[in-house]
C-alpha cells in the first residue's frame, strides 16, 4: 500500500530506472541500446488480474493502447508509430526484425508491456494507485535480478508498511520455479589487515565496523581459524556492488573521508632484481666486444628442435592455430635464435660476437598457467677459429662478476666445468656448466651439422646460460 508521499516515489523511480540502466549498461554500444540488457516496467496492480505470462508473438496479433496515448495499435503499427519518436525510435531496432514480439499479459489478456518499447495504457500508474506491480525483462538473469532487487528495496520505503515486498513464484516453459525477488543476505570476511594496508590509516575494528554501518553494510568483529581479526560484513540485496573485499575496503574509506586520509609519496620506482642483474651482465659483456641482439620469442618447431639436432621433449609451449611456420611455438633455447641471426649476415666482416639475454619458456605444471619463464644468457663467437677460448673466458668473466668462485671439485658454493654430450656441440669440445650442485648451462664448438642447417660457413663456439640459476 502507498502512503501519501506517492509523488515523491514515482518522481524516484522515473529517474532510478534510468540511473539503473545507465549503469548496469554502460558497457553496452550505443546502437544497441542500453534496454537491450533489462527493461523495466511499473504498474498499477490494483487494474490487473494475476498470474501473468510473458509470451513471444508474432506482431499482428498483439493488441493494445500504449502509454499516453488513447487508441489501440498493432504492434507492427506500433513500432511504425514510433519511428518518429524522439525518446524510443533508438530502441525499436532491438525487436524490430524479430518475427515474434516479447509481450506481458495479464490473465484477462490485458496487455501489460511491450519490452522494452512501451507499457500499456491500461495499468499506467496515477495519483490514485495504491497497490505496484514492478516487472523486469531481460537477456541477462544476473542483472536483472539486479535491477529488481534494487528497484524493490529503495521503492519499499515509501510504502504505507514500509520495506514489505511481496514475493512472485516464476516458473519456465522447462517446468523450473523459482521466487523472485531473491532478497537473501549474504556474508563476507575481510582481514581487517587488507583494509588497513590499502587505506594507509591505523583502525581498530571497532571503527570500521561503525564505519561500515554508515554505508547500509552491517558489520561485526570476527576472527579466523588461525586468529586472524577479520570484519564479518553482511550486504544486504541493496548493495549489489559489494562483490569482492576491495569494495568493503573503498566504502570505509568514503565514511572515514579521503580528505582524512594522510597523502604520501609513493616508494621510487626501482629495477626488479632479475632485469637490474640483466643490465649489469649487459654492460660487461659489452665490455668483452660483444654486441646484442634481440630475436623473435616465437619461433617454428623445427627451428627449436630438428635444426639444433635434438629431439622433441615435450618442453616448448606450442601456438594454437599460429599464422605461419614461424610462429608455431614458444622458445625454450636462445640458440637457434642467434645462428639464425649469423647466418643472415655471412657476408659480415669476421670475427662475429654476438650475445643476447631474454626469457625462454618451458611448461610447468606447478604454475597455474601451466608455463614458466626462464631469464637466458647466450653468446656466440664466430670467424676463422671457433674461439672456444674465448667463450670459455667469458663464461668465467659472467661467473666471476656474479661472484661465483671457481671450484674445480664442484663445491656447492662455487662453479666447476664437466664433460657434456649436447647433439647441438662436436663430441669432446663441450662441457656443462654446474654451479652450486645445478646443471645452468653448457658452451662448446657448435657442430658442423648445425652450422650447416643454418647456412654459417664458419666455425662456432657458443654458449648459453640460465642466469636465473646462479641467484
Amino acid at each position: 500500500m502507498i502512503t501519501s508521499v506517492f509523488k515523491m516515489a514515482l518522481a524516484f523511480c522515473a529517474m532510478a530506472q534510468g540511473a539503473l540502466r545507465r549503469w548496469l549498461c554502460r558497457h553496452v554500444p550505443p546502437r544497441r541500446g542500453r534496454r537491450s540488457l533489462v527493461a523495466i516496467g511499473t504498474h498499477d496492480l490494483d487494474t490487473l488480474q494475476g498470474p501473468f505470462t510473458y509470451e513471444a508473438l508474432s506482431p499482428k496479433d498483439i493488441n493494445f493502447v500504449p502509454l499516453k496515448q488513447t487508441k489501440s495499435f498493432r504492434a507492427d503499427e506500433l513500432i511504425e508509430f514510433y519511428k518518429s519518436d524522439l525518446k524510443l525510435k533508438k530502441y525499436l531496432h532491438i525487436i524490430e526484425s524479430s518475427p515474434v514480439f516479447p509481450v506481458l499479459y495479464d490473465s484477462k489478456r490485458t496487455v501489460l508491456s511491450l519490452p522494452p518499447i512501451i507499457n500499456g495504457a491500461h495499468s499506467a500508474i496515477s495519483l490514485q494507485t495504491k497497490n505496484v506491480f514492478i516487472e523486469c525483462t531481460a537477456t541477462d538473469l544476473t542483472k536483472a535480478k539486479i535491477v529488481l532487487n534494487t528497484m524493490v528495496t529503495t521503492f519499499s520505503e515509501y510504502c504505507e508498511k514500509k520495506f514489505e515486498i511481496e514475493p512472485v513464484e516464476v516458473t519456465y516453459d522447462s517446468g523450473e520455479s523459482y521466487i523472485y525477488p531473491d532478497l537473501a543476505v549474504y556474508d563476507m570476511e575481510v582481514p581487517l589487515s587488507y583494509i588497513i594496508d590499502l587505506m594507509g590509516v591505523s583502525l581498530e575494528v571497532e571503527e570500521v565496523t561503525s564505519l561500515l554501518n554508515r554505508m547500509q553494510l552491517r558489520a561485526e568483529r570476527s576472527t579466523s581459524s588461525e586468529g586472524q581479526c577479520l570484519v564479518k560484513v553482511h550486504v544486504p540485496p541493496s548493495r549489489s556492488d559489494v562483490l569482492h573485499p576491495c569494495d568493503v575496503m573503498e566504502d570505509v574509506a568514503i565514511a572515514y573521508g579521503y580528505n582524512n586520509i594522510p597523502t604520501r609519496m609513493p616508494a621510487s620506482i626501482k629495477p626488479l632484481p632479475l632485469n637490474e642483474l640483466t643490465d649489469l651482465l649487459r654492460l660487461e659483456i659489452a665490455m668483452n666486444v660483444y654486441t646484442e641482439v634481440l630475436t623473435w620469442i616465437l619461433c617454428s618447431h623445427k627451428e627449436n628442435f630438428e635444426l639444433l639436432n635434438r629431439e622433441d621433449d615435450n618442453s616448448a609451449v606450442i601456438i594454437g592455430n599460429p599464422r605461419g611456420a614461424d610462429f608455431e611455438v614458444v622458445r625454450t633455447r636462445l640458440m637457434h635464435g642467434i645462428l639464425k641471426t649469423v647466418g643472415s649476415n655471412n657476408k659480415h666482416p669476421k670475427p662475429i660476437k654476438i650475445y643476447e639475454i631474454g626469457d625462454v619458456t618451458l611448461l610447468d605444471e606447478t604454475k597455474d598457467v601451466g608455463a614458466s619463464n626462464r631469464r637466458h644468457l647466450a653468446a656466440l663467437h664466430c670467424g676463422a677459429t671457433s674461439g672456444f677460448e674465448l667463450i670459455h673466458g667469458l663464461v668465467d668473466r659472467v661467473m666471476e662478476v656474479m661472484g661465483v668462485p671457481f671450484k674445480p671439485d664442484g663445491d656447492i658454493i662455487g662453479y666447476c666445468i664437466n664433460r657434456s654430450e649436447e647433439p647441438e656441440f662436436l663430441p669432446g669440445r663441450q662441457a656443462s656448466i654446474i654451479c652450486k650442485g645445478k646443471h645452468v648451462g653448457n658452451f662448446g664448438i657448435v657442430h658442423p651439422e648445425v652450422l650447416n642447417n643454418f647456412d654459417i660457413t664458419d666455425p662456432c663456439s657458443f654458449v648459453e646460460i640460465d642466469i636465473e640459476a646462479l641467484l
